[in-house]
């Protein structure tokens, strides 16, 4: 063929586009997780009386908000697995940072029941009280719509990461992994900040306009991921260029039925019972226990928690990313590694009588949650073809956050039989931990060698 009329080579991919693709996840991802600790940071300032500015809930309400919303992401999250893998990932995560922030923007904008009674009700004597009305308002726009469009982020985005850096999958995914440190300990203070000083409404306000803001670059600045599929040769890609549709039941036909990814999948779902109810409540019990002010409370419930997370995690990337043709099984060693020694550190991090010594906890807990956090889905890609990952982290979050929703209302039930103390409730969750670790060691005994030879294969 001469070439006048050969077809056209696609245009590559620049060079760069991963690492600032990269910079705006990790900036999408620094939202979602600063939004979810927002939350946890403000409980109270929201727990207050009416009087004083809140809207007069108590602890075990509140905890019955954060595990709503937990089990809306755990649910949806599945299905925002499945579209990253069928539409573009690109949209699917402009999408979700656009639901969560006008979500976020909505829960500032919740009346309490005194506005309910005098603008909404009239004086009409209604089945369904002011105070409840106001709580449901709450749990539609913060469980629901601000769970259901943070459940859409991090499938995609995680694929979007594997899909461009083949060979840097783990240190691009530990670097993303820093977002979630970095928004929980810095936006989740800053927002407090806010909150504490012009009222917790405007916490929620910056926030979600911020988002709305960062969605629209995405939108207008990623690629077409789906078309890049092409130029990097995926497996998906069909003789005639166009990327396959991927029929639900095959997906899940690969994912179900890998032992490896059961036994992962319930490990995360023990590690998110411990992370969910401890990012929940360590603000307050901070305050009720030992005395610290509500900003220093939000920063040092998580800052050292997070610090030594954000360089363990780059640590055990870097190791997983070096021996991982020599060693296969070195990703799994690695989330192993992260549950066992971190469980001791999550036990006294509930015991401890000086507050000093509660940060030196979270400390080590935070060294070995970095180990753990760094090879997280990079070992579970280990056993699932790369055209099923995106559904497979979906199902993955799933079992996750189903298992850690119910966190937070455990420790307010827990803590309500001791006078409001949530310390012992923080130290048995060194159990879930524990638990985790030995069923991530069953799979690495028992199933790693099969379920990788059959992804490889496939």
């Amino acid at each position: 063929m001469s070439p006048s009329t050969s077809t056209p080579t696609p245009n590559p991919i620049p060079r760069l586009y991963p690492w600032y693709m990269l910079i705006f996840l990790w900036g999408a991802f620094f939202l979602n997780q600063g939004d979810r600790q927002l939350f946890n940071n403000v409980l109270p300032l929201i727990e207050k009386p009416i009087s004083e500015g809140g809207l007069g809930f108590d602890a075990i309400q509140l905890g019955l908000v954060a595990m709503i919303f937990t089990i809306f992401y755990g649910v949806f999250v599945p299905l925002a697995g499945f579209a990253g893998d069928v539409i573009q990932k690109r949209l699917v995560v402009f999408l979700s940072l656009m639901v969560f922030s006008l979500g976020t923007l909505a829960t500032g904008m919740v009346p309490d029941s005194e506005w309910i009674t005098a603008h909404l009700y009239g004086g009409v004597n209604l089945w369904l009280d002011a105070a409840t009305f106001s709580l449901i308002l709450l749990i539609i726009v913060r469980s629901v719509a601000t769970g259901i469009g943070e459940a859409f982020y991090y499938p995609g985005s995680n694929s979007l990461i594997a899909q461009y850096h083949a060979h840097t999958r783990a240190t691009a995914m530990a670097i993303h992994q820093t977002a979630n440190y970095t928004g929980v300990v810095f936006g989740g203070t800053l927002a407090a900040w806010v909150g504490f000083t012009f009222g917790w409404r405007a916490a929620f306000y910056s926030f979600g306009l911020v988002g709305v803001l960062w969605a629209l670059a995405i939108y207008f600045i990623f690629r077409n991921d789906q078309k890049d599929r092409v130029l990097l040769g995926e497996s998906a890609v069909g003789d005639t260029g166009r990327v396959e549709k991927i029929p639900l039941g095959k997906a899940l036909k690969a994912i179900l039925s890998r032992p490896t990814f059961y036994l992962l999948s319930l490990a995360f779902g023990g590690m998110c019972f411990v992370n969910v109810g401890f990012l929940t409540w360590m603000p307050k019990y901070l305050i009720s226990q030992f005395d610290v002010s509500g900003t220093v409370a939000s920063f040092n419930a998580t800052f050292y928690h997070h610090l030594l997370a954000y360089i363990s995690v780059f640590i055990a990337a870097g190791i997983s990313d070096y021996f991982s043709e020599r060693i296969p099984k070195i990703r799994m060693y690695m989330e192993f590694i992260g549950l066992l020694l971190g469980t001791p550190f999550i036990y006294w991090m509930g015991a401890s009588q000086n507050v000093v010594m509660v940060y030196v906890a979270l400390a080590g807990f935070g060294l070995f949650r970095g180990v753990y956090d760094s090879n997280l889905f990079a070992a579970m890609f280990d056993v699932i073809e790369p055209q099923y990952r995106a559904t497979a982290t979906g199902l993955m979050l799933s079992f996750a956050f189903i298992i850690g929703s119910f966190s937070p209302l455990v420790l307010a039930l827990f803590a309500k039989q001791l006078e409001g103390n949530f310390g012992p409730g923080l130290s048995y969750l060194s159990v879930a931990y524990f638990i985790s670790a030995l069923l991530v060691l069953v799979a690495i005994l028992c199933f790693y060698n099969r379920d990788r030879a059959a992804a490889e294969k496939n």
